[in-house]
């Protein structure tokens, strides 16, 4: 069960503006989302983004947003994107395989995550590009998510899976600028 980047879409959660602050450490999970969200790019991956209840938790972290096709990033009020409905239409989210990111880990990409599993997807659920207010709730949300069939991987392992092989030149590439 490898991820592969032809059959994959990278799905973003609620990485907001004013969320951002009370969740722990999340300048490293920002870093974290740079770091996949550009290497999708590179490598072709559909990249769609959540947001919750923008009217309080503000928009999309601009670093992420500029870079984001503002029609790949859908408003929801419901925890779950995939119990909001907003995911039908969005760009690579017809693909069999999800890499998952976004806060809070606990609660709005625990409950997606369970959808999409649900709705007979397999889902990639990045360890270190994922995060909560409180560490516990966020190590809490990675047992949980394991127990019910996601798999917990790290940016690497997805970066690896996506290229597939060395020696291209699309290796050199991503190497260069993503994996040293």
């Amino acid at each position: 069960m490898l991820i592969r980047a032809d059959q994959s879409v990278l799905l973003l959660i609620d990485l907001q503006e004013r969320l951002a602050p009370a969740i722990h450490d999340y300048a490293e999970v920002q870093r974290h989302n740079d770091w996949l969200l550009g290497l999708a790019q590179q490598l072709g991956v559909p990249v769609a983004a959540t947001v919750q209840y923008p009217q309080g938790l503000g928009d999309m972290v601009a670093g992420l947003a500029c870079r984001i096709p503002p029609e790949h990033i859908v408003d929801k009020i419901h925890f779950s994107a995939v119990a909001a409905g907003c995911l039908d239409g969005l760009a690579g989210m017809t693909r069999p395989q999800v890499v998952l990111t976004g806060i809070e880990a606990h609660v709005c990409v625990l409950q997606t995550a369970l959808g999409l599993l649900t709705a007979g997807k397999e889902v990639y659920v990045v360890a270190e590009a994922v995060g909560s207010r409180s560490p516990v709730d966020k190590e809490l949300a990675l047992a949980r998510l394991r127990q019910e069939g996601c798999r917990v991987v790290s940016r690497e392992m997805v970066a690896f899976e996506w290229l597939h092989k060395a020696g291209t030149d699309l290796f050199r590439r991503v190497s260069r600028e993503y994996l040293r």
